[in-house]
């Protein structure tokens, strides 16, 4: 058994789900405000990416954004062990293996979810990563984010024995989102829909294994829904419903963490030095912005908020004062209800 990082199983944890082209710095530092207590992910990258890309954009983050987890994708050990390395040397706080992505591009690479077929490839992987960080001032831990199985694996047994095979190479953290992976006849939006929910199997996953940790993730829509898993599991993460509802997000970090519930424009204007800060570097409002659209998400006048912000970020000289005018356009919908 390799040498590895002690979690604290009993920990509750309420993450933030890496999602492409979505959860990038600008997502995080919103995040970050919403919820001072979440763990957040960045995009998945892939190992050869991080060894040979533009590290500057690649693994763009501010240090407002911790605790937070590089997801990288591979099937290299002895890449993702230099990867690894990189992303703790460039300040990440975990370090997240990806098994779990169905899209064929992944596929081709045999990285994301074709690997719950590779069991011991990904022991190596984990081993190789907890290696390369293991001389660290600072520990850092080598997590794994998987599926139940992949197309007709139906099998616990076979699920458990995954997790068994990475654990032992030194792993106690494992996302697991609850739904099998379908490799041919399902898009990857089919694949988070489809195939069914099995929370039961991460359930029983944190029964039988208690010294791991085991956060919950898939289909969660709502404050109960992700608060009833804390009856059976360390933690649960949110992937498009707290994209979409970030407000969920926060309503979910006071009631887990304690804290005061913030308005909505408390949050949005806590925001405001960082779009300012990179208005006056050149980067458009829009690139800023387009993360809070949801905030009033089922409110009235959200649909007042999302028209105003959408329709003028992209224009040239649009600046803070646009984000008031949305705020303003859905407090007076608000106001005449």
């Amino acid at each position: 058994m390799s040498a590895s990082v002690p979690i604290e199983a009993a920990a509750v944890r309420l993450s933030v789900a890496p999602m492409m082209d979505w959860t990038d710095t600008h997502c995080r530092v919103f995040h970050r405000i919403v919820a001072p207590h979440a763990r957040l992910y960045t995009e998945m990258v892939h190992a050869n990416a991080v060894i040979h890309g533009d590290r500057s954009k690649l693994l763009a983050m501010d240090p407002v954004e911790h605790p937070v987890a590089l997801q990288l994708g591979g099937s290299e050990p002895d890449l993702l062990a230099r990867a690894a390395r990189i992303g703790a040397e460039h300040g990440f706080d975990e370090i997240n293996l990806n098994c779990g992505c169905p899209s064929d591009r992944v596929q081709a690479g045999r990285f994301g979810a074709c690997l719950m077929r590779e069991p011991a490839l990904v022991a190596d992987s984990v081993a190789a990563m907890i290696a390369a960080l293991a001389d660290l001032p600072e520990p850092v831990p080598v997590t794994v984010k998987c599926r139940l199985g992949v197309d007709d694996d139906h099998d616990f047994d076979r699920f458990l024995a995954f997790v068994d095979t990475v654990a032992d190479a030194g792993c106690r953290s494992f996302v697991v989102h609850a739904r099998n992976a379908w490799l041919q006849g399902l898009s990857p939006k089919e694949n988070r829909t489809v195939p069914p929910l099995r929370y039961d199997w991460a359930y029983r996953l944190k029964a039988l294994r208690p010294s791991l940790q085991v956060v919950v993730n898939g289909g969660i829509a709502d404050f109960e829904e992700a608060s009833a898993h804390l009856d059976h599991a360390d933690g649960a993460m949110l992937g498009r419903a707290a994209y979409h509802d970030p407000y969920l997000l926060h309503r979910l970090d006071v009631a887990w963490f304690g804290g005061e519930l913030r308005t909505r424009a408390e949050l949005l204007r806590a925001l405001r030095p960082w779009v300012e800060r990179w208005l006056g570097q050149g980067i458009p409002l829009k690139r800023t912005t387009r993360h809070l659209l949801g905030l009033f998400n089922g409110e009235r006048g959200g649909r007042a908020f999302r028209q105003v912000l959408s329709e003028g970020a992209h224009k040239s000289g649009a600046d803070w004062s646009l984000v008031e005018r949305a705020l303003a356009a859905t407090e007076a919908v608000a106001a005449a209800a």
